[in-house]
């Protein structure tokens, strides 16, 4: 079984667990391992609208060629093996990043554990032992930046080279631009990093999101007539900002619209301290303690600041509501299945509007 990914189930597949990967397969199709296949490499992270127009495009060939579409990515992180683990870089968690793959409507996900091993294993070997021991790729897509093997050596002009070697055809696709911006997982994290979810929303095509478990807080939101979820993250998820946002609450299908305080995030220095955010719900009543939930992050409201008073505190949290309740909703919705992926980025007038300036 592997031992870098962990036990994660994809409704409609099956999963298949080997010493040093683990291989997800739509139920109907039976495994072997010389399975043919169209590829599709990469991390992945944010599973991003660059990521969701490769990955399109290779099911569309597996489609001609009457093959499975399956993405090959790794567990973890290769960035955080080959240098540092650093707080605040994952924009999901392997769950998340899965079950959004998965929702591409590819064939299957093989996941490769991304070990010291792995991360000195040639380009050569890369693709003659390490994925051909899994596969046989008829086809392979890439993004034009995609590098692998020992140091990154190994990147198109290594892929073209072994192609008739192997037997597969490459297509190394254009990175996708939004307004003449390249749409990647490095700015997508700069502009979270900046209080910009809603620009970072545009490139993923959903809303921001984070996970974490409800612990008990300062609970000032609940005197003023909202409960307060003080919520503690992973220090490796990508909290944006410290700022107030507006945003949803999600449990299972069910979303809240809510007011978010992210305060500061753990230092480098002192990184065993996990990440905080406290969220004001609108229309939940119960208890939220111990509960696991997500946030997601649908808007940038203002900047945090120290009051005078606290009945100047008061009021600028209840500015904070009315304009969710105004944008956003005044009351839980249920999503459609899938539940947190479906929250979609808010129209463009919205943004930096009401308590933005």
């Amino acid at each position: 079984m592997s031992a870098q990914s962990p036990q994660i189930a994809l409704e409609g597949m099956r999963r298949y667990d080997f010493a040093k990967a683990c291989l997800y397969l739509r139920s109907e199709l039976n495994y072997r391992p010389e399975i043919e296949a169209v590829c599709v490499l990469g991390v992945f992270d944010g599973v991003h609208r660059g990521h969701q127009s490769l990955i399109k495009a290779a099911c569309q060939d597996a489609c001609r060629r009457k093959l499975p579409c399956i993405v090959v990515s790794f567990c973890p992180d290769p960035a955080d093996v080959v240098f540092e683990p650093q707080p605040l870089s994952h924009l999901l968690r392997q769950e998340d990043r899965l079950a959004l793959l998965a929702s591409c409507g590819v064939d299957g996900i093989l996941c490769l554990d991304f070990t010291f091993e792995l991360a000195t294993t040639s380009w050569q070997d890369f693709l003659s032992c390490t994925l051909w021991a899994y596969l046989r790729p008829h086809s392979l897509h890439v993004g034009q930046n995609f590098h692998f093997g020992c140091g990154g050596k190994g990147g198109i002009p290594e892929l073209k080279r072994l192609a008739p070697e192997l037997g597969f055809e490459l297509f190394d696709h254009e990175l996708m631009r939004i307004a003449d911006v390249v749409v990647s997982a490095t700015h997508i994290r700069e502009l979270l990093r900046q209080g910009q979810v809603e620009q970072a929303g545009n490139l993923l095509g959903r809303q921001h999101f984070v996970r974490g478990t409800v612990q008990h807080g300062r609970g000032e939101g609940n005197s003023f007539g909202f409960p307060t979820a003080n919520v503690q993250l992973d220090r490796m998820d990508c909290v944006p900002a410290q700022g107030v946002y507006a945003g949803w609450v999600v449990m299972d299908c069910s979303a809240w619209p809510a007011a978010i305080n992210v305060g500061l995030p753990p230092s480098f220095n002192d990184g065993d301290t996990p990440s905080f955010l406290e969220a004001n719900l609108i229309g939940f009543t119960g208890d939220l303690y111990g509960a696991d939930l997500a946030v997601s992050f649908a808007s940038w409201l203002r900047a945090s600041r120290k009051f005078d008073s606290l009945d100047e505190l008061e009021q600028t949290v209840l500015d904070n509501i009315d304009w969710v309740k105004n944008h956003l909703a005044a009351k839980r919705i249920e999503l459609a299945r899938g539940g947190i992926y479906n929250l979609k980025v808010l129209e463009r007038k919205l943004w930096r509007g009401g308590l933005h300036d």
